[in-house]
């Protein structure tokens, strides 16, 4: 009875100790189940990246500067004349901003497309499903920008270094409004187009940086264009009602041909010369590259450009 009892005693400890042993050997649950990042993009889709892109594409040369700027780089990129920062010049064509071509884009082998909101979203079915992950960045105001910044730190791993680079903007955009007299300015933003004008309201780029400034656009709250919610048409007797002290001036073409164009518009009838703006003679033209293509990571030097079309003298040397 005594060996009987010493025998069950000795098969229980063995099988304790093969449970324990099963159990520790047993993989974790949450082994390998880890995002990478998970991403909350411009068009309201949270992205989960299992892993760190290797091979990413962009659709607009604006994400090239702030994506390298974060430790990132691409294989594949649109062409552009003003955008295209060094190490990106001898990467793939992917083909017009307007017109990506969707065969290179593929070519290129991508694990990761950023694509820009407002111009190539169409191609996002395309590439998904083609197994092909895509991220949406807005890239309009200065609130967009740090997102994207944030957004790309993410896809790099580099966190601290879009807090860093966030970090650099806003002391060098308040180094600049520190410059010049905290005054109230009440401004219009007029675009011009072999088309006709139109006016920019505050979610503009123009309209953004004026806001940064803390002026006031005088368009604020006008209804926008069907198909173009930054813009509103454009009225001169609406215009001559608001009597902006300041107006501002963008036009995708050459900034000299811009102001011929308005000053010939401006002489051909007298109403524009009851515009404090116009009378004053404050009426400033502002470069393309920082008002109508987003001014990226470059924010700061939108700011600086519109403070010193009014204040030139805070500016001078």
């Amino acid at each position: 009875m005594k060996r009987f009892v010493i025998l069950c005693f000795a098969l229980l400890a063995l099988l304790v100790a093969a449970g324990c042993g099963s159990q520790a050997s047993a993989p974790s649950s949450s082994s390998g189940d880890k995002a990478f990042a998970v991403i909350h993009d411009a068009m309201g889709r949270e992205v989960t990246l299992s892993k760190k892109p290797e091979r990413i594409v962009v659709t607009s040369a604006s994400f090239l500067e702030p994506l390298h700027e974060v430790g990132g780089d691409v294989v594949g990129r649109p062409d552009s004349k003003t955008k295209m920062p060094d190490y990106a010049k001898n990467k793939a064509s992917v083909g017009k901003v307007y017109q990506i071509d969707v065969e290179k884009v593929l070519s290129c082998e991508p694990d990761l497309v950023i694509v820009n909101k407002g111009m190539n979203e169409k191609l996002v079915d395309t590439l998904e499903n083609n197994g092909i992950q895509t991220v949406v960045l807005d890239m309009k105001s200065y609130d967009d920008v740090k997102n994207e910044v944030q957004v790309l730190a993410q896809i790099t791993g580099e966190q601290q270094k879009g807090e860093q680079l966030i970090n650099d903007m806003d002391a060098k955009i308040q180094a600049i409004k520190d410059k010049i007299p905290q005054d109230t300015h009440r401004v219009s933003i007029i675009h011009t187009t072999n088309q006709g004008l139109s006016v920019q309201l505050e979610g503009s780029i123009a309209g953004c940086t004026a806001r940064l400034l803390g002026w006031d656009n005088v368009a604020a709250g006008m209804t926008p264009l069907e198909k173009n919610p930054d813009a509103a048409p454009y009225s001169l007797e609406t215009l001559v009602e608001q009597n902006p002290e300041i107006l501002f001036i963008t036009s995708m073409g050459k900034i000299e041909e811009a102001k011929a164009g308005m000053e010939k518009t401006m002489a051909e009838n007298p109403a524009w010369q009851t515009v404090d703006a116009v009378k004053n003679g404050r009426v400033y033209y502002l470069p393309q590259d920082l008002f109508l293509l987003s001014p990226g990571i470059h924010y700061p030097e939108a700011v600086e450009t519109m403070a010193k079309c009014v204040y030139p003298e805070a500016f001078a040397k």
